[in-house]
């Protein structure tokens, strides 16, 4: 029996595996950096593309501050015209109200009394002036509380000055108008009719 001699044989087989796993391994090892190479270029874009989402949204944001700022500022502008409107009309509404006023004060004054001056302080008017008998500044008080435009006449001073005839006083009354002395006493109405009902 022929005798035959493998040795070569199996020394080429094994340095063809040899290659062939080497050849495997760098494949292997491309094939990982190539992965992992597009795997950082894929999560690089991502993350550069979230930054310029932030910083796209930081300026955004910033717009938006500066024009809540000018918006708020423009608020306050609006409150003090609208402060300044609410004072001009107020004004304007209670301009006739003073003619109405004065001559409510000429037509509550009655004969044996004159006035020797008339201050305002708010919604109170403060008269100063000198009567013939304490009867004539009570008279003045009633038409005072009778009138459109003044009520709660109060008497501060009645002083009788030896020596000249008659009495020097000071009273207070308050400035009202038609309307809420109107709305007041429709207000006292409705209160006694339900006091009556009880």
């Amino acid at each position: 029996m022929p005798r035959i001699n493998l040795l070569p044989w199996r020394e080429a087989e094994r340095k063809e595996r040899k290659l062939s796993f080497m050849v495997a391994l760098v494949a292997a090892a491309l094939g990982a950096a190539v992965v992992t190479l597009g795997a950082y270029l894929l999560y690089s874009t991502l993350v550069h593309a979230q930054i310029r989402r932030n910083e796209l949204l930081r300026t955004h944001i910033q717009m938006l501050d500066h024009q809540i700022g000018e918006i708020q500022s423009l608020e306050k502008t609006k409150r003090k015209f609208l402060a300044r409107m609410h004072i001009i009309e107020q004004l304007q509404r209670s301009r006739p109200q003073i003619v109405h006023v004065f001559d409510q004060i000429v037509r509550t004054v009655p004969q044996g009394l004159y006035l020797t001056a008339v201050s305002e302080k708010g919604s109170r008017i403060q008269f100063n002036g000198v009567a013939q008998s304490s009867t004539r500044v009570s008279e003045f008080m009633r038409n005072i509380d009778g009138s459109h435009w003044l009520a709660d006449a109060e008497l501060l001073v009645i002083r009788a000055d030896h020596g000249q005839p008659g009495s020097t006083f000071t009273l207070d009354a308050r400035v009202v108008s038609p309307h809420s002395r109107r709305s007041a006493g429709a207000q006292r109405t409705l209160r006694a009719a339900r006091g009556a009902r009880r």
